[in-house]
This record gives C-alpha cells, structure tokens and sequence, in this order.
C-alpha cells in the first residue's frame, strides 16, 4: 500500500511538472514587454496625435513626393508602412507587426546606430517625446492592426 501511494504521489507530481512547463512553453516569458491589443494604441489614436501633425508635413502626397516613398497621410499610413521595405536601407521592413525593435519605423524615431540619414523627425529636436515612441511601439507590438 504504501509503495502504491509513493508512485501516486510521484505521476502526480510528474504531470504537475509537465502541465507547469507546458503552461510556460506556451506563455509569453516574463522579459518579453507585450501589449494586449485590447489596451495598445489604435493607428487611428497614432495618425491623429502624431502623423498627421507632424509627420505628414514631410510624408505626404499632397503638392509633393513624399519624403522617402513614405506617404503618411490618413487613409494611407497603414499601406505604406506595415510589412513594407525602406526605400532607404535595402533589408530593413518599416513595420514588422509584433516586433517594434526590428521596425525600422522605430529606429528611425529613436536614432538607433545603423540608420540611413538622420533621426526622424528630421527638422528636430524636439523629437517625438517618449510617450510618443512608446505609442507606437505598443501598437507594433500589439500586432500593427489598421484600426
């Protein structure tokens, strides 16, 4: 009897262990920032608070060719951007859509080292504040839905 509740106790703590490492193969790791759509920016929030008021004077298609191919305007911010190749650096992707470190939109706004030209925008400082960046961080993040 006793060895019968020694092996018991032992498949149960065995399958406690698997559903433990299953449940945290298939979780997000605690050092990877995510941002569940549901609470990330929309692109319409991010066209109105910063493309349209900044960044549209520059990328748009409005009297002009847009600076670097990139039209920013609404209506076409989301074409432009998501999944699309830089015009200026052959490999880099303006928007990788859940994955704002590898968008060349966001190294282009933070001024990371590998850049072609300058920092966006290019008549700053100032340059997008903080909370600004992170906005639309959190929507590349979130997935980069045209919402």
């Amino acid at each position: 009897m006793n060895k019968r509740i020694t092996a018991t106790r032992l498949s149960l703590t065995f399958g406690a262990l698997l559903a433990a490492m299953a449940a945290g193969a298939c979780g997000s790791s605690p050092t990877t920032p995510t941002t569940p759509a549901s609470t990330a920016p929309t692109l319409t929030q991010i066209q109105t608070q910063i493309f349209d008021p900044g960044c549209a004077t520059c990328h748009t298609d409005v009297g002009r060719t847009p600076s670097a191919g990139l039209n920013l305007k609404a209506g076409s911010a989301f074409a432009q951007l998501v999944g699309v190749s830089s015009v200026a650096l052959p490999g880099a992707v303006r928007v990788i859509a859940g994955n704002a470190n590898s968008s060349y939109l966001v190294q282009k706004l933070e001024g990371a080292a590998g850049i072609v030209g300058l920092r966006m925008p290019r008549n700053g400082p100032p340059y997008l504040t903080d909370a600004q960046v992170k906005m639309i961080r959190d929507w590349i993040t979130a997935g980069a839905l045209n919402n």
